[in-house]
Protein backbone atom coordinates (compact mmCIF):
# COMPACT_ATOMS: atom_id res chain seq x y z
CA UNK A 1 0.00 0.00 0.00
CA UNK A 2 1.12 3.52 -0.71
CA UNK A 3 1.17 6.42 1.65
CA UNK A 4 0.59 8.64 -1.02
CA UNK A 5 -1.21 8.17 -4.34
CA UNK A 6 -0.35 11.88 -6.54
CA UNK A 7 -2.60 11.95 -9.37
CA UNK A 8 -0.92 14.22 -12.34
CA UNK A 9 2.42 14.50 -12.59
CA UNK A 10 2.55 18.32 -13.49
CA UNK A 11 4.31 21.09 -12.21
CA UNK A 12 2.44 20.48 -8.43
CA UNK A 13 2.36 16.47 -8.60
CA UNK A 14 5.98 16.02 -9.14
CA UNK A 15 6.66 18.62 -6.85
CA UNK A 16 4.18 16.71 -4.21
CA UNK A 17 5.55 13.59 -5.29
CA UNK A 18 9.70 14.84 -5.07
CA UNK A 19 8.76 16.33 -1.24
CA UNK A 20 6.54 12.60 -0.20
CA UNK A 21 9.84 10.30 -1.77
CA UNK A 22 12.48 12.12 -0.34
CA UNK A 23 10.69 11.89 3.09
CA UNK A 24 11.08 7.76 2.82
CA UNK A 25 6.96 7.82 1.96
CA UNK A 26 5.68 5.04 -0.05
CA UNK A 27 4.58 7.57 -3.53
CA UNK A 28 2.78 6.46 -6.51
CA UNK A 29 3.17 9.44 -9.04
CA UNK A 30 0.97 9.02 -12.29
CA UNK A 31 0.91 10.83 -15.69
CA UNK A 32 -1.20 10.72 -18.61
CA UNK A 33 1.08 13.10 -20.79
CA UNK A 34 -1.99 15.84 -20.72
CA UNK A 35 -0.42 18.13 -18.37
CA UNK A 36 -0.89 22.30 -19.97
CA UNK A 37 2.62 22.64 -19.19
CA UNK A 38 3.73 20.40 -21.99
CA UNK A 39 2.55 23.39 -24.50
CA UNK A 40 5.01 25.81 -22.27
CA UNK A 41 8.03 27.86 -22.63
CA UNK A 42 9.27 28.52 -19.46
CA UNK A 43 10.98 32.03 -19.12
CA UNK A 44 9.50 33.23 -15.47
CA UNK A 45 10.36 29.41 -12.84
CA UNK A 46 12.57 30.58 -10.47
CA UNK A 47 16.08 28.94 -11.08
CA UNK A 48 15.74 28.36 -14.37
CA UNK A 49 16.88 30.54 -16.81
CA UNK A 50 13.93 28.95 -19.64
CA UNK A 51 13.20 26.04 -20.42
CA UNK A 52 10.49 24.12 -22.47
CA UNK A 53 7.73 22.33 -20.66
CA UNK A 54 8.10 18.65 -21.55
CA UNK A 55 11.46 19.14 -20.58
CA UNK A 56 10.82 20.76 -16.92
CA UNK A 57 8.12 18.12 -17.06
CA UNK A 58 10.46 15.41 -17.83
CA UNK A 59 12.93 16.80 -15.00
CA UNK A 60 10.06 16.83 -12.76
CA UNK A 61 9.39 13.51 -12.71
CA UNK A 62 12.98 11.89 -12.89
CA UNK A 63 13.37 13.60 -9.96
CA UNK A 64 10.42 11.82 -8.12
CA UNK A 65 11.81 8.46 -9.50
CA UNK A 66 15.08 9.03 -8.54
CA UNK A 67 14.07 10.09 -4.79
CA UNK A 68 11.79 6.61 -4.99
CA UNK A 69 8.43 7.59 -6.46
CA UNK A 70 7.05 4.84 -8.72
CA UNK A 71 5.45 6.17 -11.86
CA UNK A 72 2.54 4.79 -13.61
CA UNK A 73 1.81 6.08 -16.84
CA UNK A 74 -1.98 4.62 -17.08
CA UNK A 75 -4.86 7.20 -17.35
CA UNK A 76 -6.69 6.95 -13.59
CA UNK A 77 -9.75 5.47 -14.47
CA UNK A 78 -11.54 5.92 -10.98
CA UNK A 79 -10.69 6.44 -7.14
CA UNK A 80 -12.88 4.77 -4.70
CA UNK A 81 -13.09 4.31 -0.61
CA UNK A 82 -11.79 1.27 0.70
CA UNK A 83 -12.65 1.50 4.26
CA UNK A 84 -9.78 3.45 5.56
CA UNK A 85 -8.23 3.46 2.26
CA UNK A 86 -8.42 4.44 -1.22
CA UNK A 87 -8.13 2.21 -4.47
CA UNK A 88 -6.73 3.83 -7.41
CA UNK A 89 -7.92 2.32 -10.09
CA UNK A 90 -5.63 2.24 -14.07
CA UNK A 91 -6.22 0.07 -16.42
CA UNK A 92 -6.51 -3.51 -14.99
CA UNK A 93 -4.83 -2.60 -12.23
CA UNK A 94 -5.56 -1.42 -9.02
CA UNK A 95 -3.16 0.37 -6.31
CA UNK A 96 -4.07 1.15 -2.66
CA UNK A 97 -3.38 4.89 -0.48
CA UNK A 98 -4.06 5.97 2.83
CA UNK A 99 -3.64 9.57 0.89
CA UNK A 100 -4.76 10.75 -2.22
CA UNK A 101 -3.42 14.29 -3.61
CA UNK A 102 -5.40 15.08 -6.54
CA UNK A 103 -3.12 17.44 -8.77
CA UNK A 104 -5.13 16.94 -12.18
CA UNK A 105 -4.27 20.61 -13.52
CA UNK A 106 -7.85 21.93 -15.50
CA UNK A 107 -9.81 18.09 -14.96
CA UNK A 108 -11.79 18.13 -12.02
CA UNK A 109 -13.57 14.27 -13.58
CA UNK A 110 -12.21 12.50 -11.02
CA UNK A 111 -12.91 14.62 -7.87
CA UNK A 112 -16.77 15.22 -9.22
CA UNK A 113 -16.52 11.52 -9.64
CA UNK A 114 -15.29 10.59 -5.78
CA UNK A 115 -18.20 13.18 -4.54
CA UNK A 116 -15.60 16.26 -3.69
CA UNK A 117 -16.61 19.42 -3.90
CA UNK A 118 -17.04 21.83 -7.04
CA UNK A 119 -16.68 25.41 -6.86
CA UNK A 120 -16.20 27.95 -10.40
CA UNK A 121 -12.48 28.88 -11.28
CA UNK A 122 -11.47 32.55 -10.59
CA UNK A 123 -8.22 32.18 -13.19
CA UNK A 124 -8.99 33.27 -16.44
CA UNK A 125 -9.42 29.93 -18.65
CA UNK A 126 -10.57 27.79 -15.62
CA UNK A 127 -14.01 26.97 -15.19
CA UNK A 128 -13.96 24.66 -12.42
CA UNK A 129 -11.66 24.03 -9.40
CA UNK A 130 -11.84 21.49 -6.43
CA UNK A 131 -12.93 23.24 -3.01
CA UNK A 132 -9.70 22.85 -0.63
CA UNK A 133 -8.78 24.34 2.73
CA UNK A 134 -5.67 26.20 3.44
CA UNK A 135 -3.72 23.33 3.71
CA UNK A 136 -4.83 21.61 0.57
CA UNK A 137 -7.36 18.84 2.73
CA UNK A 138 -11.20 18.46 0.38
CA UNK A 139 -14.77 17.73 1.83
CA UNK A 140 -13.16 13.71 2.05
CA UNK A 141 -10.90 12.67 4.42
CA UNK A 142 -7.42 11.55 3.32
CA UNK A 143 -7.57 13.51 0.06
CA UNK A 144 -6.44 16.51 -1.08
CA UNK A 145 -6.08 18.91 -4.25
CA UNK A 146 -2.84 20.75 -5.25
CA UNK A 147 -2.14 23.32 -7.90
CA UNK A 148 -4.35 24.35 -10.28
CA UNK A 149 -7.01 22.49 -9.67
CA UNK A 150 -6.83 23.43 -6.51
CA UNK A 151 -7.52 26.91 -7.51
CA UNK A 152 -3.61 28.05 -7.67
CA UNK A 153 -2.74 30.29 -10.43
CA UNK A 154 -1.48 28.39 -13.29
CA UNK A 155 2.04 29.57 -13.73
CA UNK A 156 4.76 26.59 -12.94
CA UNK A 157 6.50 28.03 -10.35
CA UNK A 158 2.77 28.87 -8.10
CA UNK A 159 1.72 25.25 -8.97
CA UNK A 160 4.91 23.66 -8.33
CA UNK A 161 5.35 25.52 -4.87
CA UNK A 162 1.77 24.81 -3.87
CA UNK A 163 2.38 20.52 -4.76
CA UNK A 164 5.23 20.78 -2.35
CA UNK A 165 3.19 22.63 0.18
CA UNK A 166 0.10 19.89 0.23
CA UNK A 167 2.97 17.50 0.20
CA UNK A 168 4.49 19.11 3.49
CA UNK A 169 1.12 19.23 4.80
CA UNK A 170 0.38 15.01 4.36
CA UNK A 171 3.81 14.52 5.37
CA UNK A 172 3.22 16.57 8.76
CA UNK A 173 -0.27 14.60 9.00
CA UNK A 174 1.46 10.97 8.36
CA UNK A 175 4.18 11.38 10.78
CA UNK A 176 1.75 13.36 13.59
CA UNK A 177 4.09 16.43 13.82
CA UNK A 178 5.03 19.14 11.42
CA UNK A 179 7.54 17.76 8.74
CA UNK A 180 10.18 20.11 7.72
CA UNK A 181 12.81 19.21 4.66
CA UNK A 182 15.68 21.27 4.98
CA UNK A 183 19.17 20.16 3.55
CA UNK A 184 22.33 21.78 4.33
CA UNK A 185 25.47 22.10 2.26
CA UNK A 186 28.35 19.74 3.80
CA UNK A 187 32.04 21.25 4.17
CA UNK A 188 33.88 20.01 1.80
CA UNK A 189 37.08 19.41 4.48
Amino acid sequence: MYDIAIIGAGPAGSSAAIFAAKAGKKTLLTDTGKSITKKAWVKNHYGIKEMEGPDLLETGMQQAKALGAELKTEEVTKIESKGKHYLVHMGQHQYEAEHILLATGLSVDLAEDMGLKIVDGQEPRIARNIKVDHEGKTNKKNVWAAGTVAGESVHTIITSGHGAKVAINIISELNGQRYVDHDIIQSKD
